[in-house]
């Protein structure tokens, strides 16, 4: 059977733990996206270096093997549509870390109003409230692609599919229902 595999960390934390403009710059984040920690920020950051280490890497080499990769690159992060189409390598490097972090499912099912606050929706993707493409996704870290991104809806079993379930009734409804009062 064999040994388990080890598992490793999927980020690397910053190096000084007490930088002020840093830790002010990453609350805002936690705030604005409704992130679970910092640990989160860590591993959209790691992705991203990713993305721009391979770039590098591609940009240096010439050959048939690199095009092949700069070709998938390319397809990757245009089906993740954090590039448009017919962009270069060089369009890699300028990406930063809310590009990637508005293509989150929870930011999506914020955006597309399905929940009222960002820490809302990804509570309804973790309780298993959401589907993609008739599939229930209950990871709030869920990069959507492009093509999934129209499929985002309440399941069919989910008590949240009616407009009128308290929890998503828009603040404008509650305002006019306590001027009647």
């Amino acid at each position: 059977m064999g040994d388990p595999k080890k598992l490793r960390k999927k980020y690397t934390p910053p190096r000084h733990p007490w930088q002020g403009p840093r830790i002010i710059s990453e609350n805002i984040l936690v705030k604005e996206y409704g992130l679970k920690n910092k640990r989160e920020i860590y591993k959209t950051q790691s992705l991203l270096r990713n993305f721009a280490k391979q770039a590098k890497n591609i940009t240096a080499l010439k050959s048939l093997q690199s095009e092949k990769e700069k070709d998938k690159l390319l397809e990757k992060l245009t089906k993740l549509n954090l590039l448009g189409k017919g962009l270069g390598l060089d369009q890699v490097l300028g990406l930063n870390i809310k590009n990637i972090l508005e293509r989150r499912l929870q930011t999506l099912v914020y955006k597309k109003g399905l929940a009222k606050t960002p820490v809302q929706a990804r509570q309804f993707i973790t309780h298993g409230h959401i589907l993609i493409r008739d599939q229930k996704v209950n990871v709030p870290g869920y990069l959507v692609k492009q093509e999934e991104e129209h499929e985002i809806k309440f399941s069919e079993d989910s008590n949240l599919k009616n407009p009128e379930h308290p929890e998503r009734v828009i603040k404008e409804k509650q305002e006019i229902k306590r001027g009647k009062e």
